[in-house]
């Protein structure tokens, strides 16, 4: 919620008491629903105004595409407030997934918003992968009649910081569009900068286009409007169950956690993730205000709201991830040769190398400041953001939660304990009763086939079995009688063998048609997931030839990647196709929404 809320003037042309009933209505409304309210005013004003046209004098309705692309939904989710929005202000807008359009179909648009995230070190999301390499290449046709701006998504601590941002706005720039706009590169707390964005792209374009005041929109319905509970506005989730899942003995720490959601409005659907907002170790906090030499309840400011600096620290701000902006702010305080030498751009690789295992306070302690305020400090960092998990419960099976499975970080480099942020917040600091704060973000992209009579192959190992517990605990929820194999992996099988009973009782019944384990330091030679898809090569293809979707999900680095090439050989393989004909077919099941993952 805002310090300030919006409040009526009382020089506004109306009666006292519908000025106490607007102020009473516009209190404590978040972002998203101001753009809705706006939206519907627009409309009710459109309405009122449309009687002056007739049939012989038809509008003029403009229209406006909001590309997206997206991985986790965020893209996707300010692409449907922007159309509402714009919509609310005389324009006919459509929200379109960069995988369901064709590059040469951008010649016919003449109002076009982009909004699209960076995934990984400067890639594309998954979904926009094709059309992003159709539209940096050379067959891309001439747009001079576009006008357009673009608002990019990515995260300061990775390099490549917004690369899809800056790439399709200097790409539509070559092609001959005209920019409307200048980019906006949003970080993780995205919610200002694209409220301004917004606000700024749609209103030059209504001086461009001139959309009719008088045109009618439908505005939403009153049932239709926004959760009250959302990124903005998280719910308090009290955390009713958590469970060990490895055994004694095992190198990795992984816990099932039940939340509860009776009452929140919250709805999620298989795929979907949960974000938890979590807060920093006590201890971390602790050793960043003792190096810097402040005093824990100094006042600080962070975008008008007041908090001592300890709260901040703890809730408000990340205190562990170093980006080149932290470093670059920090050091405008410290003004440190060393580290300035570091940041020269020649020095890139040296910078990497030093950054590898490394967190803030290993920057103060290695670049003293020889004087910080408390303000300064909170100035360099960055918004503390949500950690993202695949649901790991089907609501049909277990109505009123939502699962989790979550793996815990914990790890040394430096000299220093180090620890996952969120893991050890749900591990280490919530106790069963605590409540956390909890959204969910919709994922439509990674959802089990809408044919209940169409096979499945999951393949996740370690955490990546999260979606795949609750796809299975959906299909029995309904009933459905596709075939379902699983593809599962870790390091043990006495002690890393997640969810066994309820996998093996899946077996039973019939629900679970195969099951196919690796477990890496069973044998002398490793066993992974892929190498378990090569040895039941022919049944695999042979379930791909009748119709089944290919899920994986997990570690995107090298666990995605390894299982993509096993699957492309596999098909090269038994089909007896060549390298180009199997990339065809697998480029063919993701068009078809056959191969379909969520990686990290």
């Amino acid at each position: 919620m805002s310090t300030t809320d919006p409040v009526v003037p009382q020089t506004a042309p109306l009666a006292p008491e519908r000025v106490a009933s607007l102020n009473s209505l516009l209190k404590g409304l978040q972002a998203d629903q101001l753009l809705w309210v706006e939206g519907f005013i627009s409309g009710l004003r459109a309405t009122f105004g449309a009687t002056s046209h007739t049939a012989d004098a038809p509008l003029v309705v403009p229209e406006l595409t909001v590309l997206y692309g997206t991985e986790s939904g965020n893209s996707e989710s300010l692409a449907d407030l922007t159309v509402k929005a714009a919509q609310g202000k005389g324009f006919k807008a459509k929200a379109v997934n960069m995988a369901d359009i064709k590059v040469a179909k951008l010649k016919d648009i003449q109002n076009l918003l982009v909004i699209v995230s960076t995934w990984g070190e400067g890639d594309p999301p998954e979904t926009a992968t094709d059309f992003y390499e159709a539209f940096m290449g050379d067959q891309a046709p001439k747009l001079p009649n576009i006008r357009y701006s673009v608002l990019g998504l990515g995260d300061t601590s990775y390099e490549e910081f917004c690369k899809m941002g800056i790439d399709f706005d200097a790409r539509l720039e070559g092609l001959g569009a005209k920019r409307i706009y200048n980019r906006v590169d949003c970080d993780v707390d995205f919610d200002d900068d694209f409220a301004k964005w917004h606000k700024g792209a749609l209103g030059m374009l209504e001086v461009e286009v001139k959309p009719p005041a008088s045109v009618a929109v439908s505005a939403p319905a009153v049932a239709a409007a926004p959760v009250k509970y959302s990124r903005k506005n998280p719910y308090p989730s009290e955390l009713t169950e958590r469970v060990m899942l490895n055994g004694e003995g095992s190198a990795k720490e992984t816990i099932h956690l039940e939340f509860n959601l009776e009452g929140s409005g919250l709805e999620y659907e298989t795929g979907d993730a949960l974000a938890v907002v979590p807060h920093n170790a006590e201890d971390v906090v602790n050793a960043i205000i003792e190096t810097t030499k402040l005093v824990a309840d100094a006042p600080v400011r962070i975008k008008e709201q007041e908090y001592s600096l300890k709260e901040a620290l703890t809730s408000q701000l990340d205190v562990t991830a170093i980006s080149l902006p932290v470093l670059k702010r920090y050091n405008e305080i410290a003004n440190d040769t060393k580290l300035a030498a570091m940041l020269d751009p020649a020095k890139k690789t040296d910078l990497q190398a030093y950054l590898d295992g490394r967190e803030i306070i290993d920057i103060l302690n290695d670049f003293p400041a020889k004087e910080i305020t408390a303000n300064a400090l909170v100035g360099i960092m960055r918004k503390l953001p949500p950690r993202l998990y695949s649901i790991a419960s089907s609501p049909k099976a277990h109505p009123g939660e939502v699962h989790l499975t979550v793996g815990v970080v914990r790890y040394d480099t430096h000299g220093r304990q180090r620890k996952g942020v969120c893991s050890t917040y749900l591990s280490d600091r919530i106790a069963l009763g605590d409540k956390v704060d909890v959204f969910v973000t919709a994922n439509k992209h990674f959802k089990i086939p809408a044919d209940n009579d169409a096979p499945m192959i999951m393949v996740g190992p370690g955490t990546g079995i999260a979606p795949f517990r609750a796809f299975v605990e959906e299909r029995k929820a309904v009933g459905a009688k596709g075939q379902n194999w699983l593809f599962f992996g870790d390091q043990h099988y006495l002690t890393d063998f997640l969810y066994q009973t309820e996998w093996q009782d899946y077996l039973a019944d019939g629900v679970l048609t195969k099951l196919d384990v690796a477990f890496s330091r069973d044998q002398e030679e490793k066993v992974y997931v892929q190498d378990r898809m090569r040895e039941n090569s022919k049944e695999l293809y042979a379930w791909l030839e009748k119709g089944a979707s290919f899920y994986v999900c997990g570690d995107a680095s090298r666990m995605a990647t390894d299982v993509d090439m096993a699957l492309h050989e596999i098909i090269e393989k038994e089909g007896g196709k060549s390298n180009e004909e199997a990339a065809a077919y697998v480029k063919k099941l993701k068009t078809d929404k056959r191969y379909l993952r969520d990686v990290y």
